[in-house]
């Protein structure tokens, strides 16, 4: 609560106060924009091309409002940000917006352009120079172009062969960072967990028992298979990613696909809980054929066969161990 006092709302700044919040905004901007650039430029020197143009018409705004704060209020400018102004919006880590692909960093994009205008509307009402208001208005007008600007500059560092090259290399790093892990994940949790969580089920009829072993296989394979995937590649030399991301997709689909048939025995009934988990079991088959045909072009019939007849296999095998 005291970090919320000390800061002041943005109805309380006055007019020196809100240009300089204005310029350490602009900064902050183009500096968000070189980060997507550098980020990028490796593989997406386009688009890396076309975050670099639009550094430098921050870095125009930048020093318009510096100009007008000198002629208004001297060469002395208040270090004023956005947190430190309470309700004003913030911008997220470039860390945290780049691992969500090319296309989602484009949207980031439009998102800040859009903040921007709504706060230059915002100052341009609370001042009453007319200077101020002028330059204040036209930088809302220019945010406001500046998806139309986006476009253009898209037009012009990303033509349609481009655009197709780089959307191709984006999707092709999320299969192999995110889809491939996640989906070897999610098959190895689904079907080795199978047997002994049915053995278990049919061998005691106990639906706690087997919920606690079914959980204890789960996490266990998780554990296991998020550190096997991050410590077998470090992406380097095969471009497969980030390690960490790799481990994180492959343990937590892992534990989903085992705790989807094992959360059923929390049911006291054991009839009742083995059909729901056998419907389970059931859905997570068809999902990882269905998935296996939309991310891995594996022909659907193809990918259901191996994957039903695998689990099915499986399956029956702790029943039968189970029931002996």
């Amino acid at each position: 609560m005291n970090f919320f006092r000390q800061r002041k709302r943005f109805r309380d700044l006055n007019e020196q106060e809100i240009i300089a919040l204005a310029i350490s905004s602009e900064e902050d901007d183009a500096r968000i924009y070189r980060g997507y650039a550098e980020n990028l430029r490796a593989d997406f020197p386009s688009s890396a091309g076309m975050f670099d143009a639009m550094a430098i018409e921050e870095d125009q705004h930048r020093v318009m409002l510096i100009d007008l704060h000198t002629s208004r209020f001297g060469p002395t400018i208040p270090l004023i940000r956005r947190e430190h102004v309470a309700g004003f919006y913030a911008r997220r880590p470039v860390w945290v917006v780049e691992n969500l692909g090319l296309d989602r960093i484009r949207t980031e994009a439009a998102t800040m352009e859009r903040d921007a205008e709504r706060f230059y509307l915002a100052a341009a009402a609370r001042s009453a120079d007319a200077a101020t208001r002028k330059l204040l208005g036209d930088l809302a007008a220019a945010e406001a172009g500046h998806q139309s600007k986006a476009a253009n500059l898209s037009d012009e560092f990303l033509d349609d062969d481009t655009r197709d090259t780089e959307d191709a290399i984006s999707h092709r790093q999320f299969i192999l960072t995110w889809v491939q892990p996640g989906l070897a994940g999610l098959m190895d949790g689904s079907v080795s967990t199978l047997a002994p969580i049915f053995a278990t089920a049919f061998a005691t009829q106990d639906t706690w028992t087997t919920f606690l072993i079914g959980v204890a296989a789960s996490v266990g394979a998780g554990i296991s298979m998020g550190f096997t995937e991050a410590a077998s590649d470090d992406g380097e030399i095969s471009g497969r990613g980030s390690p960490l991301k790799r481990g994180l997709a492959s343990g937590i689909m892992t534990t989903v696909g085992g705790l989807g048939h094992a959360l059923p025995y929390l049911i006291p009934d054991f009839w009742t809980a083995t059909t729901v988990a056998f419907g389970v079991v059931f859905i997570e088959l068809w999902a990882i054929a269905w998935i296996q045909n939309k991310y891995m072009e594996t022909p659907f019939f193809r990918a259901a066969f191996q994957v039903v007849l695998g689990g099915a296999l499986v399956l029956a095998a702790g029943i039968l161990i189970g029931s002996g």
